[in-house]
């Protein structure tokens, strides 16, 4: 029996899947096309190449749940993570790092590690035999896109994708939304309070209206085509097609009534459905958008009772390529129907580099502990990067699924401290507190089993 890891990508996840598994005593072959086969981002053929933000975003591993990630990374003795340490820049509270010498350094390390080389080919089709991660990343090859497509039924995998925000429900003013699902639907009382609604007057609706037609928009380069994920078109596009449109689509009034104004009718109604099964995250319904940032912060902030929101995640188009995890993956992140393969990444629909490189991390592990006789579990849901490892593999809403990072909306409650905005901090603290605990008794325990 071939003991070998191979692994298909060199980018974060890669990288770090290679790391854990080669430190675990498995032998390794990363499969990177670059630079035989350039993509239309990568400059080099660096392994862990930043092709985009040099930056691993906040490190406060106290308030923040990517910087918790670091702090578990770290702890795991990750190579993403010393060689950012090694390479960091002046930036705050955020890690940034010198994109050039980290890859030339993350490269370096693997090459010199006995246990792990680099095959530079295209691997095209998906392996009948021998044990593989997939971790190509949002720019996976066609002929290897069209391979995975192929084995899960997907259409397409890659795509202009425009996602719609998501925002934490502790955050909206439910003194002025309300739950009900339109006309009363569903056999239950969770079923029947799915949705979030917000009501709008005809005023705040034409204002929302000028305000989302004027706002700064993401443009495409020249000779791009948009090809939206699933058709579903941006809010900004069915505005432009009419002021009236939205009205009579994903903002339409129809079956609902206002608790606090039972009298009075909404002109137009935007609605939040519930993005996880803790209930901490509602997506705003229908609301893709290609507005830049700062533009969908103050747009979506008109919106009654969105109006001190705060968002897991804004909207965004951009192209990508990534699977139906919650679908296609087990707990393991194996593919069902074919275990011999995991995938790792973005290309498993998280989202950043850190939380590539973390489920790189995961899926290395794993990967050498089934090649070495001992299996490994997933890590505990109230760490950080059990939480994303739950969500991609089972807890997000399959009919729903878009690429996520990391955020404390993913984690399960923490019992008897406070909410609301005024404790967010303690809050934060608690999850933190508990998720290192947990973390240092997962790699514990590896090491328990190892001995």
């Amino acid at each position: 029996m071939d003991k070998t890891l191979h692994i298909v990508g060199g980018g974060m996840a890669g990288s770090e899947a290679a790391w854990q598994a080669a430190n675990m005593g498995v032998n390794v072959v990363i499969h990177e096309m670059r630079p035989k086969v350039g993509t239309f981002a990568h400059q080099t053929g660096n392994l862990a190449e930043m092709v985009c933000s040099n930056s691993f975003r906040s490190d406060d591993d106290e308030q923040n749940a990517v910087g918790l990630l670091h702090w578990e990374m770290r702890a795991a003795d990750g190579l993403i993570m010393a060689t950012a340490d090694q390479h960091r820049l002046p930036a705050g509270g955020a890690l940034a790092v010198d994109r050039e010498p980290f890859a030339e350094t993350v490269t370096a390390r693997l090459k010199a590690h006995p246990r792990i080389s680099v095959s530079y080919e295209e691997i095209t089709s998906l392996p009948e035999n021998g044990h593989w991660i997939i971790s190509t990343g949002p720019l996976t090859s066609g002929t290897l896109g069209e391979a995975i497509a192929a084995e899960t039924g997907a259409d397409a995998l890659a795509f202009f994708d425009a996602i719609a925000p998501i925002v934490y429900f502790d955050s909206i003013d439910m003194d002025k939304a309300w739950l009900q699902s339109r006309y009363d639907k569903g056999e239950t009382e969770e079923e029947r309070t799915a949705y979030i609604n917000c009501p709008m007057t005809k005023d705040e609706y034409e204002a929302f209206i000028d305000a989302l037609l004027e706002a700064d928009k993401t443009e495409f380069h020249e000779g791009e085509t948009a090809t939206y994920f699933d058709g579903c078109l941006p809010i900004e596009v069915m505005a432009e097609r009419g002021r009236e449109t939205l009205r009579h689509g994903p903002m339409k009034p129809v079956g609902l009534t206002n608790p606090h104004q039972p009298d009075v009718k909404p002109w137009a109604v935007v609605q939040l459905r519930r993005d996880n099964a803790l209930g901490t995250l509602y997506n705003i319904v229908g609301f893709q958008t290609k507005m830049k940032y700062g533009a969908q912060t103050a747009v979506f902030k008109m919106i009654p009772g969105l109006q001190d929101a705060s968002f897991a995640r804004l909207g965004g188009i951009h192209r990508n390529t990534f699977i139906n995890s919650p679908t296609l993956l087990d707990g393991q992140m194996r593919l069902k129907s074919r275990p011999n393969i995991r995938f790792a990444g973005q290309i498993t629909g998280v989202e950043g580099y850190v939380e590539s490189a973390a489920m790189g991390l995961l899926a290395g592990r794993m990967a050498a502990g089934e090649l070495l006789g001992a299996s490994i579990e997933a890590p505990p849901a109230t760490t950080a990067m059990g939480a994303l490892v739950t969500h991609i593999t089972g807890g997000a809403d399959a009919k729903t699924f878009q690429p996520m990072n990391v955020n404390f909306g993913l984690f399960p409650p923490v019992d008897g401290v406070k909410g609301g905005r005024r404790g967010r901090k303690d809050r934060y603290k608690a999850y933190t507190d508990r998720a290192k605990a947990d973390w240092q008794g997962w790699l514990a325990q590896q090491k328990l089993d190892a001995a």
